[in-house]
């Protein structure tokens, strides 16, 4: 009896390591009864085309995109979905028989954690995003379909968050400004952390002015326990701060979907990340 070979997924960014992907779809894998393999490429910029084609042409089924590779993915697919469209940036491929399928399941993932996970009313909020990269191209799009009260994106690079907004400026009441032009005379009810910062242990200049005791400060990013945007935000006295396990998990839930057509629980998953990255815990060795 012969037995299929498993198809190949994986995860490709720079840095990598830290990522708990094949460790997510490997219990996506296990609890649908899927025969598949999923790991993690380390692959930096001037890499990528190179090895991007390379795990297609060498019969990968599959690949997430993560930082800093998701607005190069988008030139790679044939197809695009609406979401992927919008968001010009991509985070998941998939290998169809008329071509690569480009999708962003980063804004669904996010509003499902928000929404659904942590209980958050979207609809007249003053939302606070930091960071103008791939990352916040990828939830801008569902954010605004939420009905938030306005969006104002913050980046380093201010010239960056204005073209960001004025891209998306259809679609909501939006604004961009540098770091130092926050508005700080308010407290927002939400705010997003979308930078890269939290990899090396820094804090966004923000000003503690925006958070106040009902706001919640989530970081897209996530770790061994707190991040250092989760800790600055405790400290700052935010009602509530949370890394961006929900949005992992939930969005690869929406890229296993698109791969296998069947949606995983993610309820069991997200419970299980949560409490192997507490602090103290050893972090699983995938390969």
């Amino acid at each position: 009896m012969n037995i299929a070979a498993p198809d190949r997924y994986a995860v490709i960014g720079y840095p990598i390591q830290h990522s708990w992907s094949p460790f997510i779809h490997g219990m996506f894998a296990q609890q649908t009864g899927q025969n598949l393999t999923y790991t993690r490429l380390e692959v930096p910029t001037e890499k990528f085309p190179a090895e991007i084609a390379r795990f297609f042409d060498e019969g990968g089924r599959g690949l997430n995109i993560t930082v800093p590779h998701k607005q190069a993915a988008y030139l790679f697919a044939r197809h695009r979905t609406r979401r992927a469209k919008i968001a010009s940036a991509i985070n998941t491929i998939a290998a169809q028989a008329d071509g690569l399928l480009g999708d962003n399941t980063d804004g669904a993932g996010l509003m499902t954690d928000l929404t659904t996970n942590l209980g958050l009313a979207l609809e007249n909020t003053r939302v606070l995003l930091l960071g103008a990269g791939g990352a916040a191209r990828g939830v801008l799009g569902p954010l605004l379909e939420a009905s938030p009260e306005y969006v104002e994106i913050a980046n380093r690079d201010g010239n960056r968050a204005l073209d960001l907004a004025e891209e998306f400026s259809r679609r909501g009441n939006i604004r961009g400004c540098g770091f130092d032009q926050i508005t700080a005379t308010h407290n927002f009810d939400l705010v997003l952390n979308a930078t890269s910062a939290s990899l090396q242990n820094i804090v966004p200049p923000v000003p503690a002015a925006v958070i106040g005791p009902t706001t919640l400060c989530y970081d897209m990013a996530y770790g061994v326990g707190d991040t250092a945007f989760t800790r600055w935000a405790n400290e700052a006295g935010a009602g509530r701060a949370e890394t961006g396990w929900g949005m992992l998990v939930e969005q690869a839930a929406e890229a296993f979907l698109l791969w296998r057509g069947v949606k995983p629980d993610t309820k069991p998953v997200l419970q299980a990340v949560k409490s192997m990255s507490a602090p103290d815990t050893e972090v699983p060795k995938v390969r």
